[in-house]
Formats: C-alpha cells, structure tokens, sequence
C-alpha cells in the first residue's frame, strides 16, 4: 500500500521529480566514468612499473629487506617454490639475484646494480630483449653480461669489450669476474639506464658463490584485483622464515603518487556530490513543506506518525534508486565498450609512454567495487537529506497543520 502511494505521490509532480533523478543519474555517470578510468590507468601503470623492475610481489629473506645484502638468500630449488606454482592467479615466477658490484673497464669504474636473471622468463615477463639497442640478447645458457646504455658510455664500452666485476660474495667470498657486453639496453629511466646490469642467473650464483640460491622470487600477475588472495596464498605457503612484500613495499614512490593523484579524483567526485546533495535536499524539502497539510490530514485521520515517516522515506528512497538506475545503466555500456576498446593516445605523449615500454593508451577498470563506492555515497547523501524534512514531519501538529502555511511547526 505504502510503495504504491508512494510511487503515486513522486509523480505528481513530474518535472521536479525527473530533473532531480536526472541530476542524481549525471553525477552518478561522471564520477563512475572518471573514476573508471582513473583506477584503470593507475593499474595499468604499477603493471608496468612492475615489468620493469620489481614484479608485483617478492619473495625475500626477512633480512634482505634491512640490508640488501648478499648474504640474504632464499632456496632457488623447485621444492621450495612448488606450493606457489599451484596457484593459478600467479602468471609469472622468476628467479633473481640483485646486488651491488663494482664494475670497471681499463679507465673507470662505477658502482651498478647486477641482476641475475633467468633469459628466457625474464623476456617473457618484462619484454627485455624488445629494449636492446645494440648487440643481441643472449640464451638461456649463453655467457656474457647485458648493461644499460648509461653504464656502458660512462665506462666507454660497446658491444664485445670486456667487463670486469669486484665485489663482496656469498658469506664474505671475493666476487670477482671477467665477462664480455653481448648488448646493451636502454631504459627511459636515467637511474636505471646509468646503474643496470644484466648477468644470466646461472652465470651470477657463480659469481657471488651463492649456490643454487637466490635473493627474491619475483612473481608476475595479470589481474591486480588477485594481490589479496595471492598475498593469502603465499601467508598460508610460507608462515615463517620468508617476507612477503607487495608492489607497494617495492616501489612506495609509485604508491605515493597514486594515492596523490587518487585524493585529487575524489575530491572532484565529492564536489559533484555536494552540488547534487544540496539540490537534492531542496526537492525532499519542498516535498515534505509543500505538503504539510496532506500530512496533517494523514495523521487526523488515523495514520499513524510511523507510518507517514516510512511513507517519506519510500519517496526519497524512489528517487534516488531512479537516478542511480539511469546512471549505472547510462555509464555501464560505454565503460564496457572502452574496457574492450581502450582509448588509444597518440603524438607526443604515445611516444613517451613508448619509450617507458608502457602501451599508449587509457584503459579502464570495470571493478564492482567502484559501483558498489558511488551507490553507497548516492544512497548516503539521500538518508542525510532525509534527516530535516523528517524532523519537520516529526514534530508537526495535525491541528496547526490543517491551517496550512507557517502555523505548521
């Protein structure tokens, strides 16, 4: 009874009521589609940022973090990682070995961050061989060393010279090693491209004496919504002896400005949703003042006080479901025409994210959780516009009320 005289009552007054879901619809549509797109391109970007160096998450010795040390290291066996391989939200699981070393030619030498990687995985994970300028990437069971472009100008290298490594090894073991540039790589990233050195994870175990060890396992993902229950999986894997750290961990820089450039977003969306709150107060408010001497004809005829309250709250809830209906349906095709067809960039600033290996576009993301966000804080807005108008309903006299105008308080 109540949802049908509610239902009657919302268009008795058609225009108010459509231009108030229409406002609720369009607030609802902008901020779903900015949002969209901006949690797409922040997981497009740590996907990336990821390849590039970190992975997505790390296994580690719980020392590793504090030091860096090579003496830090974890089992490289496949019995050690072969609860891991089980899990099927893992795409990618890589071997490593990163540590500092002295590097030098005939005239100079430099401090560089060398990384014993596994070729074949690593190419599939991060696309490396695609960064070679110069020279070829090598084999799986190929010798040699493959050096960022910055190192290899400061020590006045090139492809088939020598290059010599010092440094401390495995439990205090002399790393010491003479190995010939097979390419050498350029990364966008000065700190990268000044300080990186590629060794085969084979060639680097004997370098450093570490044996059949590694300082991380690095793991791949496609999917980010799967971080949770893979950091779950690998908790129930490894309860003790092996740190777990995240992309966030990892790369804190890159969740700093993602958490920036986030607060940024929300603050337009909120902007949005004050305009929309105070229009929408001033519709339930007309609505409950216009019609004070219905309700007092209500409450003289036996309705009862909760009643007619419910009967408000009906109303609103009619309206605001109304305008987020339209704005989830209006928004839904066309974040799902982009989610297949991503908007691609073009110009100067496809050419940038190139040159970073990042594909130029702008994706977006199809979470429910964004949904789920926006309709909480529409239904929210609604209750909190509900609070006046049901006061003034409240504390009305049915006697006073039947006069009609001021007299009803």
């Amino acid at each position: 009874m109540l949802l049908r005289l509610a239902w009657r009552n919302i268009w008795r007054q058609k225009r108010r009521t459509i231009l108030t879901a229409s406002a609720i619809a369009l607030t609802l549509f902008l901020s779903l589609v900015m949002r969209a797109f901006q949690e797409g391109q922040y997981t497009h970007n740590i996907l990336n940022s990821a390849k590039m160096g970190t992975g997505v998450v790390q296994l580690q010795n719980p020392e590793y973090k504090e030091n860096n040390s090579i003496d830090e290291l974890l089992p490289a066996s496949d019995e050690f990682i072969s609860d891991i391989r089980q899990v099927d939200a893992i795409d990618y699981l890589l071997p490593r070995i990163d540590s500092f070393i002295l590097a030098a030619s005939d005239q100079r030498s430099k401090g560089v961050m060398l990384s014993g990687i596994n070729p074949s995985l690593e190419d599939t994970y991060s696309n490396l061989s695609e960064r070679i300028i110069k020279g070829e990437y090598w084999s799986e069971d190929a010798t040699g060393v493959i050096v960022g472009e910055g190192v290899a100008q400061y020590l006045g290298l090139t492809v088939g010279d020598d290059i010599v490594f010092y440094g401390q090894g495995h439990h205090g073991q002399m790393a010491a090693g003479l190995f010939e540039i097979k390419g050498i790589v350029h990364y966008p990233i000065k700190e990268m491209n000044n300080q990186q050195v590629y060794l085969s994870l084979i060639d680097a175990q004997k370098l450093f004496s570490a044996g059949n060890q590694v300082t991380s396992w690095v793991i791949g993902l496609s999917d980010l919504s799967k971080l949770p229950f893979v950091i779950q999986q690998l908790s129930d894997a490894y309860p003790e002896g092996v740190s777990i750290r995240d992309w966030r961990d990892l790369s804190p820089e890159l969740e700093q400005s993602i958490v920036l450039d986030r607060v940024g977003g929300l603050v337009m969306m909120y902007l949005l949703y004050i305009v929309v709150g105070f229009a929408l107060f001033a519709t339930l408010l007309m609505m409950t003042l216009e019609r004070l001497r219905e309700f007092s004809v209500m409450l003289a005829t036996g309705m009862a006080r909760a009643q007619l309250l419910r009967l408000i709250v009906i109303e609103s809830s009619m309206i605001g479901l109304l305008g987020i209906a339209v704005g989830v349906l209006t928004a839904s095709p066309l974040l799902l025409y982009f989610f297949h067809q991503p908007i691609r960039l073009a110009g100067e600033m496809a050419q940038a994210m190139l040159d970073m290996g990042y594909e130029p576009v702008m994706p977006v993301s199809l979470d429910p959780a964004l949904f789920q966000e926006q309709i909480v804080i529409v239904a929210a807005i609604t209750m909190i516009c509900l609070v006046y108008p049901m006061w003034r309903v409240m504390r009305l006299d049915a006697v006073s009320g039947l006069k009609g105008g001021f007299h009803a308080h």
